[in-house]
């Protein structure tokens, strides 16, 4: 079944670069980087293999984030939409008014 149930699988996949996917994959990188630190190797030149593998594992779960967030959004707004559509005497529409109603009037002091 997975986080995602059977309901959720028709919501349009959440596109490859997003805001999740970079900073899980970013922090994979950067975890690669202080593992190398803390062993005394050089920072960058050893264990790109090990650098590549966590951003992408970082890129894997910030994908799948977004996929799960979406997911709750979209239900959240389902049931609220829901609630409005069923209880319309609690959301009635307002009288508009026009910006001039809602000031208060103007008198400078001097």
């Amino acid at each position: 079944m997975g986080l995602i149930p059977d309901e959720g699988k028709g919501l349009p996949p959440p596109n490859l670069v997003n805001t999740n996917s970079t900073w899980l994959s970013f922090s994979g990188w950067c975890v690669a980087l202080l593992h190398n630190g803390f062993n005394h190797r050089p920072l960058l030149k050893t264990g790109v293999h090990r650098q590549v593998l966590l951003a992408t594992i970082g890129w894997f779960i910030g994908y799948h984030v977004s996929k799960y967030a979406n997911y709750k959004y979209a239900k959240r707004d389902h049931e609220m939409y829901e609630y409005i559509r069923l209880h319309p005497n609690e959301f009635q529409e307002k009288e508009k008014k026009t910006f001039a109603e809602i000031i208060q009037p103007f008198y400078p002091v001097r």
